[in-house]
């Protein structure tokens, strides 16, 4: 190991007992995640932490910086630097924005008060349309004019429903906001996504290392005062920054920067999901200049092994599936140790976050589109990895597929009645990859059995275990909705994906679902090996077939991407590709691009799949011929019109 001035801290001294780590921890959710809700991980590692008594914190930065810019303070801000700006520079958006600025100014702190439940009578003077200003993102409420020019979104919402209606309106209004932020201040800007090209499939930390020594913008400078206002507040020994998404790396950097610039012996480690799959093989030693260490999977044992090493009590060769910096060069280290079971990592807390900060957005009127960013839910884990681990485009190889472990049904309603004390909020949102059927059952079986009252919904396999009984004792249980991955539509692609379903089965399974009030959400994808354009039309038929039914409500198509970890990655000729060499790079590795005997543009299909099925998921357009939504010449489906009726007719039959 190096000389590490800026990592090592004397918190005991060696000949303490093991168990004695007094490191206070901060743990930090970076720009941008979610803003209804807090991401999960830094929960579950201050849950564990002060499990086995390490004292430790966390913040929500995500949730701090947009507050900050968004509000009447925050537009103060924005519109100084565009009066900085030359006329020329300002795009039509911002000189709109200019002009209403006293409109926004005056109504921004009341609309986010509302957006957090603080002030639900605002709601009337939203609805009513004449309160807040309208810019373009607005314009996407012509495509429900009415007619008889009576209330556009009354389809939606009906005479009564005036606080949802508010809801979706505000956060219209954010988006154009978001949208103005983004034009006069930083082009990188977005609610979710921030940054997200310096850092995925990034095979060279150049373009993310420019970046960092460009001059401070607002959205940095405003991350950075909350940084150091978290640094004031906590006085942490070791920062943990959790970045699950790309599009959350470029903030952690820069909070790490600043953390590096105000105090260098403050320890600041990396870890979270983007880092446990596209810097597996990191290797650029520049990384190491913001943080002193970087870990690989679950948390909790390389953070407890760390803690015991800067404790004194063991040596960096103790280390658990970290990177260090050693000699100019990247090392890694990783003691084979077991992970800390999954029945032992304790109750997630979310003591330290502002609950009742979060803001429940509307941005989609699909009842259940809506829920990934409407309410604040509990997110919670009914098992570690996936029981199935055999989807073919998945990452099987990781641990946090491929290491599958459950806890007690006792177990995990007690951490539900935990969480319920806590927050005072019943709702959950279980996280797993694919929640296992016999979970499920034995879980909504003790939260029957304690008549405990709960809202949760979840990610499935659909598969023929879920039987028309088990969803209705699931419903029973407090089963709102759930999503799965019906994929591309076709049972050919589904068998070359080693899914284990079929269409036939997930749309048996989906009725049953949907038969006893559960929402269901199906993942699609499009852009697999060998899917040809006869396949995708097909595939989208199916789709149709399937709302038109009542088996799904709502959907999301996404562009298949081919990762080194999945076995399409691994073994590509298995799937009719050719794979292209990775380019050369010590930083991220990930996706990588292929060559598909096909030849088809997926592209331009994509364009037309999610066209389609945002329209499905208002309930335009089934009756409709499915081609309507592609180019001219595209092939008839060779789907039978009644495919779907006819396999739910052989079921009950």
């Amino acid at each position: 190991m190096p000389p590490m001035s800026s990592a090592t801290i004397s918190f005991k001294s060696p000949a303490a007992p093991r168990a004695a780590i007094s490191a206070r921890v901060l743990s930090i959710i970076p720009p941008m995640t979610q803003l209804n809700t807090p991401y999960p991980s830094t929960a579950y590692l201050t849950g564990f932490l002060r499990s086995v008594g390490v004292p430790a914190t966390q913040e929500d930065l995500a949730l701090a910086l947009v507050l900050h810019l968004f509000s009447a303070h925050g537009l103060e801000q924005v519109r100084e630097r565009i009066m900085a700006l030359s006329k020329v520079k300002r795009s039509p958006l911002v000189r709109a924005f200019d002009s209403a600025f006293d409109a926004y100014h005056s109504t921004i702190d009341a609309t986010v008060a509302f957006l957090q439940s603080k002030d639900p009578t605002m709601a009337h003077r939203i609805a009513g349309r004449c309160f807040l200003p309208e810019g373009p993102r607005f314009a996407a409420l012509d495509a429900y004019v009415d007619k008889d020019g009576g209330d556009p979104l009354a389809w939606a919402f009906g005479a009564l429903g005036v606080q949802d209606k508010a809801r979706h309106l505000a956060t219209l209004y954010l988006n154009d906001l978001a949208d103005v932020l983004r034009e006069a201040i930083d082009t990188r800007f977005e609610f979710v996504r921030y940054a997200e090209s310096l850092a995925q499939s990034q095979a060279s930390f150049e373009p993310l290392a420019q970046a960092l020594a460009a001059p401070l913008n607002l959205v940095d400078e405003t991350l950075r005062d909350l940084t150091l206002a978290a640094i004031a507040k906590h006085a942490p020994q070791v920062v943990l920054i959790s970045v699950p998404f790309p599009g959350a790396v470029y903030a952690a950097f820069r909070i790490a920067q600043t953390i590096k610039l105000q105090d260098a012996n403050i320890v600041t480690v990396l870890g979270g999901g983007y880092v446990n799959t596209e810097l597996r093989e990191l290797a650029e030693p520049r990384v190491f200049d913001h943080f002193d260490y970087v870990t690989l999977d679950d948390g909790e044992r390389p953070v407890l092994a760390l803690l015991e090493h800067l404790s004194g009590h063991t040596a960096a060769t103790s280390l658990v599936r970290t990177f260090v910096r050693d000699a100019g060069s990247v090392r890694y280290i990783n003691q084979q140790t077991p992970d800390v079971p999954f029945a032992e990592i304790g109750t997630p807390t979310w003591d330290g976050l502002p609950i009742g900060d979060y803001l429940s957005l509307l941005d989609m009127l699909n009842p259940m589109h809506r829920l990934w960013s409407d309410g604040r839910w509990n997110k919670l884990t009914v098992a570690h990895g996936c029981y199935w681990k055999k989807c073919s485009f998945c990452d099987v190889s990781l641990d946090y597929i491929a290491r599958y472990e459950t806890a007690s049904a006792s177990l995990l309603v007690d951490r539900i009645e935990e969480i319920v004390a806590e927050t005072g909020q019943s709702g959950f949102h279980f996280v797993d990859e694919a929640a296992p059927p016999k979970a499920l059952k034995t879980l909504a079986d003790e939260l029957l059995k304690r008549q405990r009252k709960i809202s949760w919904w979840g990610n499935i396999r659909f598969e023929k275990s879920f039987t028309p009984e088990l969803c209705e004792t699931l419903a029973e249980s407090g089963c709102i909705a759930i999503s799965g991955g019906l994929e591309v539509a076709s049972d050919r692609l589904l068998n070359l994906m080693k899914k284990g379903v079929s269409v036939a089965q997930v749309a048996q399974v989906t009725r049953a679902f949907s038969d006893v009030g559960i929402l269901v959400h199906a993942y699609l994808m499009y852009g697999f090996p060998t899917q040809t354009v006869q396949d995708t039309v097909d595939a989208l038929e199916y789709v149709r077939q399937l709302f038109a039914a009542g088996c799904i409500q709502s959907g999301y198509f996404h562009r298949f991407a081919c990762t080194v970890h999945s076995p399409v990655g691994i073994a590509p000729r298995e799937y009719g590709i050719t794979l292209k060499p990775l380019p050369a790079g010590t930083f991220a590795k990930n996706d990588v691009q292929f060559i598909d005997p096909t030849g088809v543009d997926h592209d331009a299909l994509g364009v037309a799949l999610n066209k389609a099925l945002y329209n499905y998921m208002h309930g335009i357009g089934l009756d409709d011929d499915v081609r309507k939504w592609f180019a001219p010449g595209t092939p008839k489906t060779r789907v039978a019109k009644n495919f779907v009726a006819r396999a739910l007719s052989d079921k009950h039959g």
